[in-house]
C-alpha cells in the first residue's frame, strides 16, 4: 500500500498566480522568451540604502543567530518613528510585530479573528492567498460582489449586511487591492468601519500597496477610522514599498492588546523573522522621498500604457486602476485559464509569448471571473508594449481557433 498525503493538502487550492509556472518553465526550456504580466514582482531597483545595510552587516557578522520573536527592536522603533508616524498612523512599539512578509501577517490575523467554522467577509475580486489560508484554517470566505464595469466600487454597505451571520467574525480588505487595483475611498472605509463596529467584527486591512495610489485623494488607512481602534488589525509589508519582495519582511499592527498578545504566540512558534531581511528593512527606512516619487511616476506611465493598449484590443475591457500595479481585464473568451495555458504552450510571436494570471480564483461567486485575467504592469514600457502586442495577437489567433 502506497503512502498517501492528507486530504486537506490534496484539496488545498493551488496558487492562481503560480499554477501555470510549469508551462512557462517548459516554454523557456525551449528557448521561448516569456513576458511576465502574471506576477507582482517589480523590476524596479531596490533602494541602495537597503542593500548596503545588508552588505555592511555581513562585513562584521560572525554569527547568524535568532532575533527576538517580535523582530529587531531597531526595526520596530524605526517603523514607528520613521514611517508610520510620518504618514499619520500613530502606534506604539508594543503594537507592532515583525512578520515573515505580509503573508504570515494576514494568515495570523485570520486565525486570531476566527475559529474553525467561522466566516470572514471579503470584497471580490480578492487576493487568492486569502482563500488558501482560509481553507487551511477551516474559515469560510463570504464575498461582497463588485462589477468590473463600475470600477469595483463598493457603493452600498447593504451588500455587507446581507452576508452577516452569527459566525461572521471579520472583514478582510486589500487596499489598494490586489488584484483589481481598486483604491477604497475614505467614504467607503468609514462605512465599512461603522459596519464592523455595529456587528462587533475585526477589520483586517491589508495595506501593502499603500504607496501606490494614483488619485489626488490620499490613501486612507483603516487605522484612522474613528471608533474602530480595537477592531482593526493592520497587515503591511516592505516587499512592494521598497521593492524588497525577497526580504520576506512584513508586520502585524493593532491597538488591541489581546490581538497583539495572540500575534506574539504565533511569532514565538516560528521563532523569528528572517534576519537579513530585517537588516534590509532597517536600511530601507532611510530611503529618500525622491525614490517613492520616481517609482510612482514610473508606475503611472506603465498603468496608462497598459490600460490604453488593452482597451484598443477588440472585445477587451480594462478599467483604470487607482492603486497597486494590477488591473483585472475582461477578455472576449469563455475560459481565460484555457487561453492563458494555450498562450504558454502553443502561441509564439518570433519566439516570444506573454503570461497572464487567470482571475477566476480571485472570485468566490460561482462562474464570475472566468473570462477575466489579472495583468501586472511591472515591466518597463518598451517591454510592456511588446507583451501586450503579443497578447493581442494571441487573442485573435485563439478566437479564430475556437470558432
Amino acid at each position: 500500500m502506497s503512502l498517501k498525503i492528507s486530504q486537506r493538502t490534496e484539496q488545498m487550492p493551488a496558487s492562481a498566480i503560480r499554477k501555470l509556472v510549469p508551462l512557462a518553465d517548459a516554454a523557456k526550456a525551449e528557448g521561448v522568451k516569456v513576458y511576465h504580466l502574471n506576477v507582482g514582482a517589480p523590476d524596479i531597483k531596490s533602494p541602495d540604502c537597503a542593500i548596503n545595510a545588508v552588505v555592511e552587516k555581513c562585513k562584521t557578522m560572525h554569527h547568524l543567530s535568532y532575533t527576538h520573536s517580535a523582530g529587531f527592536m531597531e526595526l520596530r522603533k524605526g517603523l514607528v518613528e520613521k514611517y508610520y508616524k510620518k504618514i499619520g498612523i500613530d502606534i506604539d512599539v508594543n503594537e507592532i510585530i515583525i512578520e515573515v512578509a505580509g503573508s504570515e501577517a494576514f494568515a495570523s490575523a485570520m486565525q486570531i479573528a476566527c475559529d474553525p467554522g467561522d466566516e470572514i467577509i471579503v470584497v471580490e475580486p480578492y487576493y487568492t492567498n486569502y482563500q488558501t489560508f482560509a481553507y487551511l484554517n477551516g474559515i469560510t470566505l463570504k464575498a461582497v460582489p463588485t462589477d468590473i464595469r463600475n470600477g469595483f466600487d463598493v457603493d452600498d454597505i447593504s451588500a455587507f449586511e446581507a452576508l452577516v451571520t452569527p459566525k461572521t467574525k471579520a472583514v478582510l480588505l486589500s487596499n489598494p487591492c490586489n488584484p483589481s487595483g481598486k483604491l477604497f475611498t475614505k467614504k467607503e472605509m468609514l462605512a465599512i468601519g461603522e459596519f464592523c463596529i455595529k456587528h462587533n467584527l475585526f477589520l483586517i486591512s491589508d495595506e501593502v500597496y499603500r504607496e501606490f495610489c494614483y488619485t489626488d485623494e490620499p490613501h486612507f488607512s483603516a487605522m484612522n477610522i474613528p471608533g474602530c481602534e480595537q477592531n482593526v488589525i493592520l497587515v503591511d509589508s516592505v516587499s512592494k514599498r521598497y521593492n524588497l519582495c525577497g526580504a520576506r519582511i512584513g508586520c502585524i499592527i493593532s491597538h488591541n492588546k489581546d490581538v497583539m498578545a495572540a500575534a506574539m504566540k504565533f511569532a514565538q512558534s516560528r521563532l523569528c523573522p528572517p534576519v537579513f531581511g530585517q537588516y534590509a528593512a532597517i536600511g530601507a527606512l532611510d530611503t529618500p522621498q525622491s525614490y517613492f516619487d520616481e517609482v510612482k511616476e514610473e508606475y503611472i506611465r506603465r498603468r496608462d500604457c497598459a490600460v490604453e493598449m488593452l482597451n484598443e484590443i477588440p472585445g477587451v475591457y480594462a478599467p483604470t486602476p487607482y492603486g497597486a500595479f494590477y488591473t483585472v481585464v475582461e477578455l472576449p473568451v469563455d475560459d481565460a485559464e484555457d487561453f492563458a495555458r494555450w498562450m504558454l504552450s502553443e502561441f509564439r510571436v518570433d519566439g516570444e509569448t506573454t503570461m497572464v494570471t487567470p482571475a477566476a480564483s480571485f472570485y468566490k461567486t460561482p462562474g464570475v471571473g472566468r473570462n477575466h485575467v489579472r495583468v501586472a504592469y511591472v515591466l518597463e514600457v518598451p517591454e510592456l508594449k511588446k507583451a501586450i502586442n503579443i497578447l493581442a495577437q494571441g487573442l485573435a489567433a485563439y478566437q479564430n481557433k475556437t470558432v
